[in-house]
């Protein structure tokens, strides 16, 4: 299978020079993803907001490859605000609490003041389609 690259349509990906997502064989990685709607090119104010969209952008990204969340095997968040993490361990569990791939947080400056965090998974699709 040929390496296949999936992208948001974010500007980010054609300014930066990255893709949504690189699948390769049975492995998805899918790059950092902010909570940016990619469609409108905003982001919210709130937290909350963010995580879902983040969670919403990945869902798109790992559809557009041909697998779902219930591949993702790890996950990476980053906060510019560690205590933000326990805020959004809801919106985490709406989306991996029934998954629960291996994960890391980490608290590190962003590259836009307004993203508040920033969601990095990597799937395995077993099926290898």
């Amino acid at each position: 299978m040929a390496r296949q690259l999936i992208s948001s349509g974010s500007t980010f990906e054609q300014e930066i020079g990255y893709s949504r997502a690189v699948v390769e064989g049975n492995w998805i990685l899918v790059s950092g993803t902010t909570g940016f709607d990619y469609s409108k090119m905003t982001i919210s104010d709130d937290l909350l907001e963010q995580a879902e969209q983040c969670f919403k952008n990945i869902e798109t990204a790992l559809k557009q490859a041909g697998s779902s969340m219930k591949d993702v095997v790890r996950v990476t968040y980053v906060f510019p605000n560690a205590e933000d993490f326990p805020k959004c361990w809801p919106v985490m569990r709406k989306y991996l609490g029934d998954v629960r791939p291996s994960a890391m947080m980490l608290a590190a400056g962003l590259s836009d003041p307004r993203m508040k965090i920033e969601i990095q998974v990597t799937a395995y699709r077993s099926d290898g389609k």
